[in-house]
C-alpha cells in the first residue's frame, strides 16, 4: 500500500552513543545526553533541499549521498514508496569521526523522520523494524540500538531466511552513574580502526573479556563500584593504540588511577563512567590536559524522539 505523506514538518532529536564500553565489542551501546536534531518536510516539487549547520557541516553532503536522506528513503521504501521531494535541515552537535555515534544518529534520525512523515507510520514500522533497517546501513547494531531505545543496550544480530536481523535488550542504567567524554581534535575512521584488529587473540584474553562483558551488564544496572574492573578490555583497544596514541595515554593514566575509562567506539574519544560529584569531575578534567575537550554528559534515558517542529 502506497503511503500517505503528512504535509507538516517533523523534527527528531537523536542522542550520541558510545559503543563497546570497553569489553562489549559490537554488542554494548550507551546513549548520551548530546543530541543531533533533524527537521524534514515533504515537498510537491521533485528534488532535495538540504541545509546543514554545526559539527562537520562543511563535510556533509547536500545531495542524495547525505546519510540522513539515504536513511529517510530506505524508511520510505519500507513504508511503501518515496515522496517526490524532501526538505531537510540538520543541526549537528555530535562530533564526526570521534567514536560518539554520529553516523548512527543520522541513520536513526532519517528512519525516524520517514516514519513520522507517513500517516500511520508508527503502526507500519515498529522499533524492531527500525533497528533492523538501521543495522543494515550501519553494519553493527550497538550504536543504533542505543540511539533508538536510550539507556544502555545489549545488541546482536542473527541470520533469518538469508537476512541479518538485529535484536536488542534495554538496560536501565543506575542513576548514580555519570559520564565524561574526553574528545580530541583529531578523528579516526571506523574502517581504519577495524583493519587494525587481529584475526585471533589469546584464549586467556577471550576468557577475561567475556567475563568482564557479563560483569559490566550487572555493574551498569546495580553495581557501579564494579565499573573499573568491568570496563577493562582485552579484545580490541590495545591493538588500535597506534592510531590514537594520545587517547591511549590518557586511557592508561586514568585506568591506573582506578577510573572506569575506555575508548568510545572506534575512538579516539575517551569515555569515563563515574559516580563522583563535581570535585571528582574537575580532577578528571585536569588529568586530561589540553589535548582533549572534556564534556560532562548524562545517560540519555530515551532514544530518538519526535519533538515539535
Amino acid at each position: 500500500m502506497k503511503p500517505t505523506f503528512k504535509a507538516q514538518p517533523m523534527q527528531v532529536q537523536v542522542p550520541a552513543t558510545s559503543a563497546n564500553l570497553g569489553p562489549g565489542f559490537d554488542s554494548l551501546g550507551l546513549a548520551l545526553t548530546m543530541f543531533d536534531r533533524y527537521i524534514a518536510q515533504i515537498q510537491d516539487e521533485p528534488g532535495l533541499d538540504i541545509d546543514v549547520a554545526g559539527e562537520g557541516a562543511d563535510e556533509v553532503a547536500r545531495n542524495d549521498k547525505n546519510l540522513v536522506i539515504k536513511a529517510m528513503f530506505k524508511g520510505f521504501e519500507f513504508l511503501g514508496g518515496k515522496p517526490r521531494g524532501v526538505a531537510l535541515r540538520q543541526l549537528n552537535v555530535i562530533p564526526h569521526g570521534r567514536g560518539l555515534g554520529s553516523s548512527a544518529s543520522a541513520i536513526v534520525g532519517g528512519l525516524s523522520l520517514a516514519r513520522a512523515l507517513v500517516l500511520g507510520g508508527n503502526e507500519r514500522m515498529s522499533d524492531e523494524d527500525m533497528l533492523s533497517l538501521a543495522n543494515e546501513m550501519e553494519g553493527h547494531p550497538d550504536n543504533v540500538a542505543a540511539a533508538i531505545y536510550g539507556n544502555a543496550n545489549i545488541a546482536w544480530q542473527d541470520s533469518q531466511h538469508g537476512h541479518n536481523v538485529a535484536h536488542s535488550i534495554n538496560i536501565q542504567v543506575d542513576a548514580r552513574i555519570g559520564v565524561i567524554a574526553f574528545i580530541p581534535a583529531t578523528s579516526v575512521a571506523t574502517s581504519k580502526a577495524r583493519k587494525m584488529l587481529p584475526e585471533t587473540i589469546p584464549f586467556r584474553d577471550a576468557v577475561q573479556n567475556s567475563t568482564n562483558t557479563a560483569l559490566l551488564v550487572h555493574a551498569l544496572e546495580h553495581r557501579p563500584d564494579l565499573l573499573h574492573r568491568a570496563t577493562e578490555d582485552f579484545l580490541h583497544q590495545s591493538y588500535r593504540q597506534d592510531a590514537m596514541p594520545h587517547s591511549f595515554a590518557l586511557l592508561t593514566k586514568l585506568r591506573n588511577a582506578g577510573v572506569a575509562a575506555f575508548i568510545s567506539g572506534a575512538g579516539p574519544t575517551v569515555l569515563v563512567l563515574h559516580t563522583g560529584g563535581p570535585t571528582e569531575a574537575e580532577e578528571l578534567r585536569r588529568a586530561a590536559g589540553e589535548k582533549f575537550v572534556a564534556s560532562e554528559l548524562g545517560i540519555a534515558r530515551a532514544g530518538a524522539s519526535i519533538i515539535s517542529a
